[in-house]
């Protein structure tokens, strides 16, 4: 499809540049003809004026512009125009057909995102209808069901309902943010209290684990949304928690530096593979460990949509990590 999109293309590339290159050639052949014309009608009419009466018209004066040589001149003139046109099909079919790719490449890598991107959500989405059905259909075919055994059943609809809500909340919030500014109203916030935000949002799931949140660093302004901010720190801080043993803990560290306030969120966790480092950032993009070694639950959505907001926020996001020594994520926000 792309070669076939790709060529045609390039052959309306070709129609409008050899329709102008011919209307040009065209245009400017009928200017230079007339021209020569209207120079041999005058070069005769003032030879005839300078010669005296009578003489012989039809003998070729020395003084007049040779007809033959008017018409040479037009036909090489015609000549070298076709040459051009020729040059210019040619070379233009080469830079038509190389834009075309270079037009076309960005269309291409937005329709492979687009059929990754609903091959993985109907992967993700299958899983928890796929355990609904089975659930509910062998519950149907028992005729003895317990009123006890129908609760449990509920609990567990409920949980897998619970994981489509999650589902489907994410990507939502993924496709606002991915369309601009999401409406976001940029004011001048507070970072620490973005940061303190995301800490209680987080504090009943750290207190589970015994992990203990620690901040350093001053109050820095940055021009912001507070929401999305806040937002932000509870994806980071949420994974760290999750990522990580029992009696740990996770450092958050603020600093200004050259009209930018870099954060880093560091945890004790087990880390990342190097492999799967340049890929955290992808939509529902996990590790293989965190998918068949750990019971650690996630869609890989989370991370996708940090991204969006720090690139909304003209900021810049990275991470550093070795497995078993934890992972840093780093985070730089302009400056109010």
């Amino acid at each position: 499809m792309f070669r076939r999109a790709r060529i045609t293309l390039t052959g309306w590339y070709l129609v409008i540049i050899m329709l102008i290159s011919m209307s040009f050639s065209a245009a400017m052949y009928r200017v230079i003809s007339l021209e020569l014309t209207r120079i041999e009608h005058i070069q005769r009419l003032r030879t005839e004026r300078r010669l005296p009466l009578p003489f012989d018209r039809s003998e070729p004066s020395r003084f007049f512009l040779d007809p033959e040589l008017v018409a040479e001149t037009k036909n090489r003139l015609a000549l070298t125009l076709i040459i051009i046109n020729a040059a210019i099909l040619a070379s233009s079919a080469l830079a038509g057909y190389f834009l075309a790719g270079r037009t076309l490449t960005p269309i291409v890598l937005m329709l492979d995102e687009q059929r990754r991107f609903i091959s993985d959500a109907s992967h993700e989405l299958r899983t928890p209808l796929t355990a609904l059905k089975s659930e509910i259909e062998v519950n149907l075919r028992d005729k003895q069901l317990t009123l006890s055994e129908t609760k449990k059943l509920l609990r567990s609809n409920l949980e897998e309902v619970n994981h489509l809500q999650i589902l489907s909340d994410r990507l939502i919030k993924l496709g606002q943010y991915q369309k601009g500014n999401n409406g976001l109203s940029m004011t001048t916030i507070s970072l620490q209290s973005a940061i303190q935000d995301a800490v209680q949002k987080t504090e009943w799931e750290a207190k589970e684990k015994d992990i203990a949140i620690t901040y350093a660093g001053g109050d820095f302004a940055i021009m912001g949304n507070l929401r999305a901010i806040a937002e932000l720190f509870v994806i980071f801080l949420d994974n760290a928690i999750k990522y990580s043993p029992k009696q740990t803990k996770v450092r958050i560290t603020a600093q200004k530096t050259d009209g930018r306030i870099r954060v880093r969120i560091s945890d004790q966790g087990e880390g990342i593979p190097k492999e799967d480092l340049p890929h955290v950032f992808d939509r529902f993009y996990r590790s293989d460990k965190s998918r068949t070694k750990t019971t650690i639950p996630g869609y890989g959505l989370g991370l996708s949509i940090a991204k969006q907001i720090v690139d909304q926020h003209h900021g810049s996001i990275t991470v550093q990590s070795k497995p078993n020594n934890g992972s840093t994520f780093t985070v730089e926000l302009p400056a109010v």
